[in-house]
This record gives C-alpha cells, structure tokens and sequence, in this order.
C-alpha cells in the first residue's frame, strides 16, 4: 500500500470554559465543554477560534475510551467564516487519563487518539477528511486541548493506511 502524503494545514489552540458534567447516560458518561475562543495559524490559513460558538460534546464510553464530537466557528484574517466539525476517539491507561483530567501535561504517545476533521464555508469547502482518511493529531491537554497536525488532505495523494 502506498503512503499517504500530506503537510500540515494549520495547528489550533483552543480554550475553554469548565466542563459541564451532564451525567450518565444509556451510551456513557457525557461531558460539554463549551469553547471560549483561540487561534489557528498555518503557512496558508490563520485566524481566530470564534467564543461562545462551538463546544466539545465527550463521552466516556464503558470501554474506557473517550468519544469526542466537536464543533467549532473559525474567522479566517481575511474574515472568511468556517465551519470546523470533527469526531475522534481517545484511548489512554485509567492513569493517562487521570493526569489528563488534572491538567497534567502527558506525552501524545502516552494514548491514542484519531479524529476526522471536516471544515467548510459557505463558498466551497476547504478541505475535507472523509471516514476513511483519518487525520493524526496531537492534543497539548497541560492547556487543555491545543490540537496539533491536522493534515490538509487537499494535498494527499493516496489512501491512508488500514488502522
């Protein structure tokens, strides 16, 4: 199989507001985290995280492993509006995760984490990561939740790998 090849699109710091605790549910354990702004930046996009438009839907599912549904509103400088959406997994050890829940600064190789990410506008959609073309990327959790290495698969040229 050949390897998929792509650069990077743009990193994204994000900040929050405290986590709401919705409780358990019939699928888990159902946290929101309301986004409360940041910044993205990249060789050919950079912008602004727009506040009080989009949050983090995570579930703890009984696995142990954390499902995330994240929407997110992005001015570009050249105020172009985007829609951000992606859903993920994470998967670390019950002790990853507590130091993850403290704030801990922890090792992306220290657990497993995918997403999808689609980004659209009203013109035409930037790029796009389908179900099978799974984008890497690294989440900075000491600040609680800067993604990194989103990969513009605008520039791929072949078909990811089997995960």
């Amino acid at each position: 199989m050949k390897e998929l090849k792509s650069r990077p699109l743009f990193d994204i710091s994000i900040t929050l507001h405290p986590i709401q605790e919705i409780g358990k549910t019939p699928a888990g354990e159902r946290r929101v985290i309301p986004v409360s702004g940041g910044e993205f930046s990249g060789e050919r996009l950079r912008g602004e995280v727009l506040p009080h438009a989009g949050s983090d839907l995570l579930l703890l599912r009984a696995d142990g492993s954390f499902q995330q549904d994240v929407r997110l509103s992005l001015r570009t400088d050249d105020g172009a509006l985007i829609l951000m959406t992606y859903r993920g997994v994470r998967y670390g050890s019950p002790e990853v995760n507590q130091r993850i829940a403290r704030g801990e600064q922890v090792a992306p190789s220290d657990y497993y984490l995918r997403i999808a990410a689609v980004l659209r506008n009203l013109g035409a959609e930037v790029c796009v990561a389908q179900h099978h073309r799974f984008r890497r990327c690294r989440r900075a959790l000491a600040e609680r939740r800067a993604l990194r290495g989103i990969r513009d698969p605008l520039t791929a040229t072949s078909a990811a790998p089997s995960l």
